[in-house]
């Protein structure tokens, strides 16, 4: 018995060690305890254009100044004041669709909580499974990104997607809406032809069939449950179809999930025919139906922009050029960095995914809204959130070079006005073996 539980124990202690080695030991922020005024910064406000010479300031979480080097600052008495001569500030990114908090080490199931067991989970909302000490957090907000949309994945109605902030202590401290929209991942229309298929295309397309049914089934349901509710408050509550109500009675969005021509279509006019607000989350083909997504005012959530072409006789920068296509064709749309279990480590890269578009004709400006303003907008929170006027959230970023350039190093960031520390495993590791390289003389001391 005592070898037993010896080797019970010290098979516990394998487990839990690299668990505590991975945990995120950042401290959280404290409130704003003082107003703060940045004085001599390049100021891109995204929604009033670049100030050169500007001062911002803010108080208890929110701004309440932002004027150019010729205007009159009131400074607030007690304030703390921060000399940003040659530096940028620009707002907080804004992630659209991740599952930042949700995936941690992929390969490891034991950190994986971005889906929930069956098809159909819509009383499923993302924020309650966010951890707040993922270690990826930080690391997602030295690149200049603190507020993102946590989709949870898996199934047909994997759940609601949620909007926090990436700083708290709890996930309650960390959302700003804990149910923003209802997600529908919808199947996909043409059959996937490829050696390494497990079904035939005639059982492809009957299981799209099904999958559509069931999706459609499930909001009569829902819907003939409301009635009933409504006529009889004393009906047994269903926890899946109130999730769903503020959806599919037109308060919410819906968020939706595709990516070829064929998916879009069907997707977005169903929605449509049911009295829905949609959002096509995706968008891969957006283009080809930019038509029915212009005359019906339905916005796009691009999956980032580094990917290979959907189609063979696509040109190689066709992911590149989406965003120029749907600016041209009148489309409302933003950018993020694709949301699935593996791009939770690479959320610092979304200012990345809207730059290499610049390099193929898309206006800077528009680049940059696409990823702050657009995507807040597109989440229901562009009232607070995505550009630096008054009245908005202190959600901002100070940086050596402008926001869209690979060499930008934020060197402070505030959420609501709290300053955030912008430590993290990354940058721990990378003071650790630059000492390695100084001690043994490799490198200069003051580098």
């Amino acid at each position: 018995m005592k070898t037993v539980a010896s080797t019970a124990l010290l098979a516990a202690a394998v487990f839990i060690a690299p668990t505590a080695r991975g945990q995120d030991l950042v401290h959280k922020a404290p409130p704003q305890s003082r107003p703060v005024v940045i004085e001599h910064a390049t100021i891109h406000t995204v929604s009033g254009g670049v100030i050169e010479d500007g001062t911002v300031v803010f108080d208890r979480g929110v701004i309440t100044q932002v004027v150019a080097a010729d205007q009159r600052v009131r400074t607030p008495r007690n304030a703390e004041r921060i000399d940003a001569t040659g530096k940028h500030v620009f707002p907080g990114f804004v992630s659209a669709v991740t599952s930042l908090g949700l995936v941690e080490v992929q390969a490891v199931r034991a950190t994986v909580d971005a889906s929930e067991v069956g098809s159909m989970t819509p009383e499923v909302r993302g924020a309650v499974a966010v951890n707040p000490d993922s270690t990826l957090i930080p690391v997602a907000r030295t690149g200049g990104v603190l507020t993102a949309g946590v989709f949870p994945s898996g199934g047909v109605i994997p759940g609601r997607a949620s909007i926090l902030r990436l700083d708290g202590w709890t996930w309650e401290d960390m959302t700003i809406d804990d149910a923003a929209g209802l997600i529908i991942n919808w199947p996909r229309m043409r059959p996937f032809n490829s050696p390494f298929a497990r079904r035939s295309s005639e059982d492809q397309t009957k299981r799209s069939k099904e999958q559509i049914e069931k999706i459609a089934s499930t909001v009569r349901a829902a819907k003939a449950y409301y009635t009933a509710r409504d006529a009889d408050p004393t009906l047994k509550t269903d926890l899946g179809f109130e999730a769903m109500r503020d959806a599919l009675q037109g308060r919410d969005p819906v968020f939706l999930f595709a990516q070829e021509y064929e998916q879009i279509v069907s997707a977005v006019s169903w929605a449509l025919d049911e009295g829905l607000k949609p959002i096509l989350v995706g968008g891969a083909d957006a283009a080809l139906a930019a038509d029915l997504l212009t005359a019906n005012n339905i916005p796009v959530i691009l999956t980032g922009s580094f990917r290979v072409p959907g189609r063979r006789d696509a040109p190689v920068g066709e992911a590149y050029t989406l965003p120029i296509d749907l600016e041209q064709a009148g489309v409302r749309w933003c950018m993020s960095t694709g949301g699935g279990s593996f791009g939770a480590a690479n959320e610092r890269n979304l200012p990345f995914h809207a730059a290499a578009c610049v390099a193929y004709g898309l206006d800077p400006a528009v680049a940059l809204r696409s990823i702050t303003l657009d995507a807040a907008e597109i989440l229901g929170v562009g009232d607070r959130l995505g550009s630096i006027e008054p009245g908005k959230a202190a959600t901002l970023v100070i940086a050596d070079a402008p926001p869209l350039d690979i060499t930008m190093h934020a060197e402070a960031a505030f959420i609501d006005g709290r300053r955030i520390d912008l430590t993290n495993k990354q940058t721990e590791l990378r003071d650790k073996y630059r000492d390695k390289y100084r001690q043994l003389g490799l490198i200069d001391d003051d580098r």
